[in-house]
């Protein structure tokens, strides 16, 4: 297992048993068998991840060994560099975040995380295989046309899992804490708002990393009942679909009538 990988694990345990003790959301019932199904649909998109692993490795190799790139066409510092390079990517994971609500074959897929009738910390890792296919494949050439790095990308994805697994868990967070956090990542406050059944809602808050894309691109939104939300979409969010196989055939699925 990678670096990111084992951190993946620690911090996901680590929010979990603080979800038992100090939840925000009132979800113990059934808690155990949610977060059940969620890994079981993690472990196979993580399976396919695996698989495509070697095409993010080659995009990077290709990209040092011949100085393919923006940032390997650039003088910068090294560590100016590092900072540019994960800013850049995390504009990316915005772009691609967003793309993946607006563009109607890609929500097919992307609703699958979105279908969550409750959520927290295994929320994070609830993704469709096929997601994970294109966005590995994007991930590859953005890869390759950045120039990044193979340690910067570790440390982009070892930061991204902290703030993913953070902003989806159901922990009470102190609200002064949640704000401070705003200033530069997605906290929970908006990301819960990001998971609510209201559409104007659900498209909003797509920062992946950092929350100022959301302010600066026009999709920033809270909301002060935070309480009252209602996650999903409005459908597909009864148990019959929960399981790890429906929701492997969700996006084949039609919405359904009203």
């Amino acid at each position: 297992m990678s670096i990111d990988q084992w951190l993946a694990l620690a911090i996901l345990a680590a929010l979990f048993a603080l979800e038992g003790v100090i939840p925000f959301y009132d979800q113990a019932a059934g808690r155990w068998s949610h977060a059940a199904r969620n890994i079981g649909l993690a472990l196979v998109s993580g399976l396919v991840g695996a698989l495509m692993a070697p095409l993010i490795l080659l995009s990077i190799e290709l990209a040092q060994t011949r100085g393919w790139g923006l940032l390997n066409a650039t003088e910068l510092t090294a560590p100016i560099a590092v900072i540019a390079g994960l800013v850049l990517f995390d504009l990316w994971m915005y772009v691609w975040h967003r793309a993946n609500h607006e563009v109607p074959l890609l929500w097919r897929l992307h609703r699958v995380h979105h279908t969550d009738p409750r959520m927290d910390s295994t929320t994070a890792f609830r993704f469709h295989p096929g997601e994970i296919v294109l966005s590995t494949l994007l991930n590859a050439a953005v890869l390759l046309g950045l120039g990044l790095g193979l340690a910067t990308l570790i440390l982009y994805r070892s930061l991204m899992v902290a703030v993913i697994l953070l902003h989806h868990s159901n922990i009470r967070l102190p609200e002064a804490w949640d704000r401070r956090l705003r200033i530069l990542v997605v906290p929970p406050s908006m990301h819960r708002v990001h998971h609510s059944e209201v559409v104007v809602e659900t498209n909003s808050n797509y920062g992946t990393i950092f929350s100022f894309w959301d302010r600066l691109l026009g999709s920033f939104r809270l909301r002060d009942d935070l309480q009252r939300i209602r996650f999903g979409i409005g459908y597909f969010e009864g148990p019959q679909w929960q399981t790890p196989l429906q929701l492997l055939m969700l996006p084949l699925r039609e919405k359904p009538h009203a």
